[in-house]
């Protein structure tokens, strides 16, 4: 597991606070002053999918309680320490850094829906990398949110990195076009582009997505390198629904899971992970470039279970 910036973990606790709270308290209620029966498994369960972290999850959770503790007293850690210990063996295999190695410069597209927190992850992602001595662009591709392409701007003046962008209404696979030229012309090595994240016209969408990478190929064929899906971690079992739709119209290569501090659905990243076997990169716990955070399986699952680090 990476190592973490001290205090990462009590702000990730603090952030899932509402969901370990929520799933403390069922826990309680259920098992106090009473063994493991049929009847508190069934609970149980109902509690853990009621924190959207769907019935898979929520089965091994109780079958691994039932193999160990049925018709036994059982107390409120050995619940959560189930729990945690399923969670983390769920995601470990996903939990992976981004590496954008290789070839230069590396494409990176960022899609999700408006309000997942897409262009901030993309802005916090380039103060990341400026820091590290990468040399990023910018691409404001969102082009049908003047919000959108001005947010990109205040992220490229934080990252000291150039932005593209065009006016309102402008063809986003030609800019993302222009965007790869220049960063071939003046050296840059990484490029990131923000895409528009409408959902309401899925196919619309969708043949947007796939012309952008048509355009940006005729650059470079093997790229984008990573397309990496935001998603907004207060919308719960929904966020299932959005990577699927998002599945369909783009190679998605990897999840980033934004807005996880203050929300009671934290449990969600599970269900996404399950349903759709990506890499993990990274968690969101706030509005700070600090409370962007590589994930770590075993802190997320501690904290989601309310157990110390």
């Amino acid at each position: 597991m990476s190592e973490k910036k001290p205090g990462f973990f009590s702000r990730l606790a603090s952030g899932l606070k509402r969901t370990s709270s929520q799933l403390s308290e069922s826990v309680t209620a259920i098992f106090t002053k009473r063994k493991l029966d049929a009847e508190a498994l069934e609970e149980l369960e109902d509690t853990l999918i009621a924190a959207d972290l769907g019935a898979s999850a929520a089965m091994r959770v109780t079958s691994r309680l039932a193999k160990d503790r049925f018709d036994k007293e059982v107390s409120d850690e050995e619940v959560r320490t189930a729990l945690a210990d399923v969670v983390a063996e769920t995601l470990e295999p996903l939990e992976r850094p981004l590496a954008l190695e290789g070839e230069t410069p590396r494409i990176v597209l960022f899609v999700g829906v408006n309000g997942s927190g897409k262009t901030t992850t993309l802005g916090k992602i380039a103060v990341k990398l400026k820091r590290e001595g990468r040399n990023p662009i910018l691409v404001a591709g969102d082009t049908f949110r003047a919000a959108a392409i001005e947010q990109v701007t205040v992220w490229g003046d934080r990252a000291k990195a150039p932005v593209i962008k065009r006016e309102i209404g402008s063809d986003a696979a030609g800019l993302a076009f222009d965007a790869v030229e220049q960063a071939q012309t003046d050296g840059h090595d990484v490029v990131l582009i923000d895409t528009a994240g409408r959902l309401q016209n899925k196919s619309e969408l969708m043949e947007e997505l796939k012309k952008i990478v048509r355009v940006i190929r005729k650059k470079m064929p093997d790229a984008p390198h990573e397309t990496l899906l935001v998603l907004d971690g207060t919308v719960g079992s929904n966020a299932v629904s959005q990577a699927e739709a998002f599945l369909e119209a783009a190679d998605v290569t990897g999840v980033i899971m934004t807005k996880l501090d203050g929300t009671a659905k934290g449990g969600a990243l599970v269900q996404v992970a399950e349903k759709c076997q990506l890499p993990i990169h990274y968690i969101g716990i706030g509005e700070g470039e600090a409370d962007l955070q590589p994930f770590s399986a075993q802190a997320f699952s501690r904290a989601l279970a309310g157990l110390d680090a």
